[in-house]
């Protein structure tokens, strides 16, 4: 009894095809160098174990069925999809990856990074590049358990585990306390006291790490608190007059420049964290040797000053 995936072959397929193009048994018999008799048998093996007729034979010309052009169109499909298949094997064969995990913290621009992948794919690497978001210790965390291979927008850069590096996207970031011009905060005497920051509702990203609570930055005890996903809910809730809170210094300033925000001082420290990108060791490899051709590259784009800047949005 003949399966079906014993005769969906590749030269099966490309066979139905030279029938349909020539419309004609014979013609392409003499084309693929074959007795008729002998195509004709291949074809009806491949009718009797789809259980389906795949050409019209009352006609002196070989025509499709319906479910013969179905067949042909979904059979150019894996054609394609086999064609591409061993081309992306031979590339990871000369050192690209097969998947490449980025991780962004939500502090990073997002139109960056998607600037990056486009430069990245018209290089046509056999790379298959997946982007995802984290917050606070959930970007370190990603990478340290092995969920992806590059952490863009790492905080507290001392706390990284040996066996990866990192670098520096920038100087120290300020971030700025600042609320909507219809937040009470904003006409009240500065600097502004921790006793009354705490009686206002304060906006804060929720840490994205799986387990254990995560870390929170700059909330005050007893505090109401608006948890949001992302830096960029964080400003947008705090432009809505919505809470409180400090943003990252280089995102707040054209808000406040244009007066969409107000920035206000405030009697704690100022804050302001260093932001890296970090990676695993591999300095005893080569690049070609390790398979880390697509991480060579996107450290070769992050090690150009304009894009640190502009991956914090930073005028250059």
């Amino acid at each position: 009894m003949n399966f079906a995936r014993d005769v969906l072959t590749p030269d099966a397929l490309t066979m139905v095809q030279t029938i349909a193009r020539l419309g004609s048994f014979a013609a392409a018999a003499r084309e693929m160098g074959l007795v008729p008799s002998a195509l004709s048998y291949r074809v009806r093996q491949m009718e009797d174990s789809l259980d389906v007729l795949l050409f019209d034979r009352s006609s002196r010309q070989a025509r499709l069925t319906a479910a013969g052009q179905e067949l042909l169109n979904e059979g150019m499909r894996l054609l394609t999809d086999m064609d591409s298949i061993a081309h992306r094997i031979k590339r990871v064969a000369t050192g690209w990856e097969s998947q490449f995990t980025i991780v962004v913290d939500t502090v990073i621009h997002p139109t960056v990074i998607m600037d990056l992948c486009q430069h990245f794919y018209e290089d046509n690497p056999p790379t298959r590049l997946r982007v995802r978001d984290e917050a606070l210790s959930g970007t370190l965390y990603a990478l340290t358990s092995g969920q992806a291979d590059l952490a863009i927008g790492v905080g507290l850069i001392e706390n990284i585990s040996p066996g990866l590096r990192f670098a520096e996207i920038g100087p120290m970031v300020k971030f700025v306390f600042a609320v909507s011009p219809m937040h009470p905060l904003a006409s009240m005497p500065q600097p502004l006291s921790d006793a009354l920051i705490r009686t206002y509702r304060a906006v804060a990203v929720a840490d994205s790490i799986p387990q254990g609570n995560g870390i929170t930055v700059g909330l005050l005890a007893g505090q109401d608190v608006f948890t949001v996903p992302s830096m960029k809910a964080k400003l947008d809730a705090q432009l809505r007059g919505m809470g409180a809170g400090f943003l990252p210094e280089p995102l707040a300033r054209p808000f406040i420049e244009r007066g969409e925000l107000v920035e206000c001082q405030v009697l704690r420290p100022q804050r302001s964290g260093q932001i890296a990108y970090a990676w695993r060791d591999s300095r005893h490899q080569s690049a070609a040797a390790s398979g880390d051709r697509a991480l060579q590259w996107w450290l070769t784009q992050l090690n150009h000053p304009k894009t640190r800047q502009a991956l914090l949005g930073q005028a250059s």
